[in-house]
């Protein structure tokens, strides 16, 4: 059975909701799924053994790129340290694409994955306003056809 780690920040509940719904399909893909909130785990976690991990992050801020705000340690700590090589990631988030940076918590955590060495599997799931279950479950389709 192959695992996978999903490690989400959300304040208003939407990128929650996205990683139930992505551990929902994936456990029906036989993953077994460790699914964690943000603000309960290091980034060394991303150290342990899964065949997949999955980060989602909400955007906030319409000035400059705002992690949700519990999402903003782990992300600082992404760093060098970690040697993500030969581990493959995907990424989600949630935004509001009538501001700027649409998503660009996603597009940083795509940017700083790649530069630390994970091999990001598929293009990330950017979910504009409310997230609809049927484009989650095609998006999840697409990311274990890639793993």
């Amino acid at each position: 059975m192959k695992s996978a780690l999903i490690v989400y920040g959300s304040t208003t509940g939407n990128t929650e909701s996205v990683a139930d719904t992505i551990s929902t399909d994936l456990s029906n893909a036989d993953y077994k799924i460790k699914k964690i909130n943000v603000s309960d785990v290091d980034v060394d976690i991303l150290n342990e053994a899964f065949d997949l991990y999955l980060l989602g992050s909400s955007t906030w801020g319409e000035d400059e790129i705002e992690f949700q705000e519990d999402f903003v340690p782990f992300y600082e700590n992404m760093n060098g340290d970690l040697n993500l090589s030969g581990k493959k990631f995907a990424v989600f988030g949630c935004g509001d694409s009538s501001y700027e940076y649409f998503c660009g918590a996603v597009d940083a955590l795509e940017e700083r994955l790649v530069k630390i060495g994970a091999t990001l599997v598929c293009e990330s799931l950017r979910i504009d306003g409310e997230p609809e279950e049927s484009d989650i479950n095609e998006w999840t389709q697409d990311v274990i056809n890639a793993a």
